[in-house]
């Protein structure tokens, strides 16, 4: 017996995690929310000293004030995210209507979801340019995505679901359960939390080809191939592993500046369970997004992104699993090449 994912329904045991999880997540959100509003007099007067003080030294955009703005919307959005989930939870009779439940919790994803684009793109005066979104107006496919930010995980919303409607089934780490809005939404819509280095390769690439098997005609599932944000630190270690397991793919990977290997298992999963057309989401400009500390250093203000979508034909991929992985080096050597091709202009001014 499936979920609507595709994958088990939950253990006693899961489920207990789960419950141990948010007792301990939840009360943290609220009480840091908060502790950041009663704090936030004070922390902008300091962070308005910092900031002068930068500027004066390296000229440096005013960060600590663009930062503690920053934080504050994301507690804000988390704190009314988690209430927005509770009371949708009741008023779909406690959750037993599982329609309303889905649809309520969809509308309060994409609802969190715009808000915190939002305060990024006003916050860091960011301005996002998309060529060939209409790859995506119409479902299904599978979508792929490069990762190279802690915010890239924001444009499949802003591109795809809210100009769309289109439900997005996500495959996302299960570190990402740290966030409590992010859990209980994530939980409650079929989506997959891959537990990294669990030793249990088959039975996650089992889950996730059911994710995309029971994918209706109006959704999408989106996958990271990278399965980490790009640095050079873990292209590096990436590299020395692919050199070990799999020398032909390490000679082609090497090549390459912007983007690390594709993990194999979980992509060749997802066009295992889906003949559906594959959707390639390549962008530029995020990368200063890796960490706060490289936002701290000041680069991603006024700052241009860049998203490219690219619709490939179900047709037009390989039904051999070798021919497959040489065929997602390809797009993936191709990614590497776009973002190298021209570096992102500053946004205009808004």
């Amino acid at each position: 017996m499936t979920d609507s994912s595709g994958a088990s329904p939950p253990v006693e045991g899961s489920r207990r995690r789960s419950v141990v999880r948010r007792l301990r997540t939840i009360p943290l959100v609220y009480a840091g929310a908060a502790l950041l509003w009663l704090a936030a007099p004070l922390l902008l007067i300091v962070a308005l000293v910092v900031d002068v003080f930068r500027w004066i030294i390296n000229r440096t955009p005013f960060m600590a004030v663009r930062l503690l703005l920053f934080a504050l919307a994301y507690v804000t959005a988390e704190a009314v995210g988690v209430g927005i989930l509770f009371a949708g939870w009741v008023r779909c009779g406690f959750g037993r209507d599982h329609e309303c439940l889905l649809r309520i919790t969809f509308a309060g994803q994409q609802g969190w979801a715009g808000f915190m684009f939002w305060a990024v793109r006003r916050v860091l005066r960011m301005s996002v340019h998309a060529e060939g979104a209409e790859a995506v107006a119409e479902p299904p496919f599978i979508l792929l995505s490069r990762h190279a930010s802690i915010l890239d995980n924001l444009l499949p919303a802003h591109f795809v679901s809210r100009p769309h409607g289109i439900p997005v089934r996500y495959v996302l780490k299960d570190e990402l359960l740290q966030d409590p809005a992010l859990d209980i939404a994530g939980n409650r819509l079929p989506n997959y939390f891959v537990r990294r280095g669990s030793g249990e390769g088959e039975r996650e690439a089992a889950a996730i080809r059911g994710l995309a098997a029971t994918m209706g005609h109006d959704e999408a599932v989106l996958i990271y191939p990278e399965g980490t944000r790009f640095t050079p630190q873990r292209q590096a270690r990436a590299l020395k592993k692919l050199n070990e397991r799999r020398p032909d793919l390490h000679a082609r990977a090497v090549q390459w500046r912007h983007v690390l290997p594709p993990r194999l298992t979980g992509t060749l999963a997802l066009l295992e369970g889906s003949d559906a057309d594959v959707v390639v989401l390549a962008h530029r400009g995020l990368g200063g997004f890796a960490r706060v500390g490289d936002i701290w250093r000041g680069g991603m203000v006024g700052h241009r992104v860049d998203a490219r979508f690219r619709r490939i034909p179900r047709r037009k991929i390989p039904l051999d699993r070798e021919d497959r992985e040489a065929w997602l080096y390809d797009v993936w050597g191709e990614i590497d090449r776009w973002i190298g091709s021209s570096p992102p202009a500053a946004a205009e001014d808004r």
